[in-house]
């Protein structure tokens, strides 16, 4: 869809732990550090409290007959994480393509800091790792708050996305930024006209697909965050383009218009903002050069750089889109791309 200067505080237990258990491991022996058994509404759970010794870089892997993460284990314990979180620590939920692109820019703001992604299940744990992101489970629970937070989990993830972004909200403390990388989806527009930051939007109970969204919105304006309506997010083998590539033949329209922004630039906007510390706001990350769906494909023919070859859109009806522009977010956040168009992406001249 589509959305500081750095003094970390000092810290001895600055790293995160595994990420990982086995269950067959004894505890104990993992760690030097003292448990605190308690219930919590008849559900077995137990904070875990590490002395600056125990703290680990390397996670503890979990055996192959255990599934068990930080967060919350198949017997149902949760387990804190005693972390000293810095001023300009960053949370990532969702630390996927774009999660990623911005930690990496946030750490050339702010070499000292950590970043934590958060994640659905341990699947990508090692990749963050060596990206430098300490991964953390959905559902661990930290001693502090984080000054900044950014939310880039999709809602096919969720069953219900506005819980999600709820308990993001709640890991922020109100200081620095909180941002929702959400869609530009909900503006009300099928007609190829123009929209801004400021255009009406679908109203609730019309679409499902928009309802997830704007419902989401809504959880983190009323906490003070920011939401950043990203339009069609790509690189080179990502996106709509490659997806039609692939088909060949879609039955779609050729005249539809759609709106672009590279990966980089969509997460270079989110740090820009995360900056400005501007909460309560909607803005806006598009390229501002529209594209119908067929002049899309016939800049990928003329770059040369894909070897398919696309044979059409068959269709002749059905809604169309709109036309993104976000001056108004370039203006007040002081950004621009760095890819100013998908045709300049791709290196052929307009």
């Amino acid at each position: 869809m589509g959305f500081i200067s750095c003094i970390s505080l000092p810290t001895i237990s600055s790293r995160i732990p595994s990420t990982l258990f086995s269950k067959q491991s004894t505890l104990a022996s993992l760690y030097s550090k003292k448990f605190a058994l308690r219930r919590e509404e008849g559900k077995p759970s137990f904070s875990l409290s590490l002395s600056a010794s125990s703290m680990m870089v390397t996670p503890i892997q979990a055996s192959s007959s255990s599934s068990s993460t930080i967060g919350e284990t198949t017997d149902g314990l949760k387990v804190q994480s005693h972390v000293s979180i810095g001023a300009n620590d960053l949370l990532i939920v969702g630390p996927g393509v774009l999660g990623r692109l911005v930690a990496e820019k946030w750490r050339q703001e702010h070499p000292d800091c950590q970043i934590i992604g958060q994640t659905a299940t341990p699947n990508h744990h090692d990749e963050l790792e060596k990206l430098g992101i300490k991964p953390a489970i959905k559902g661990t629970e930290f001693d502090g708050k984080f000054s900044y937070v950014i939310f880039c989990a999709p809602p096919s993830q969720s069953p219900d996305y506005a819980a999600e972004l709820r308990t993001a909200a709640s890991k922020w403390n109100g200081e620095g930024s909180f941002i929702f990388t959400s869609s530009s989806a909900p503006y009300d527009c099928f007609d190829n006209g123009e929209c801004n930051e400021d255009s009406p939007v679908v109203p609730l109970g019309k679409s499902p697909k928009t309802d997830v969204l704007l419902r989401a919105e809504a959880v983190v304006l009323e906490s003070g965050g920011t939401v950043l309506r990203l339009a069609g997010l790509y690189t080179e083998t990502r996106g709509a383009h490659n997806y039609w590539l692939n088909k060949e033949i879609v039955d779609a329209r050729p005249d539809h218009i759609l709106n672009l922004i590279h990966y980089e630039d969509a997460a270079s906007l989110a740090v820009a903002i995360m900056k400005k510390k501007a909460g309560g706001r909607i803005f806006l990350g598009c390229d501002n050069h529209p594209l119908s769906r067929q002049e899309v494909m016939d800049l990928m023919a003329e770059s040369g750089k894909y070897d398919k070859k696309f044979k059409g859109f068959t269709s002749t009806s059905g809604p169309l889109g709109k036309k993104l522009n976000n001056s108004g977010t370039r203006g007040e956040i002081g950004w621009e791309p760095k890819y100013p168009s998908f045709a300049q992406f791709l290196g052929v001249t307009k």
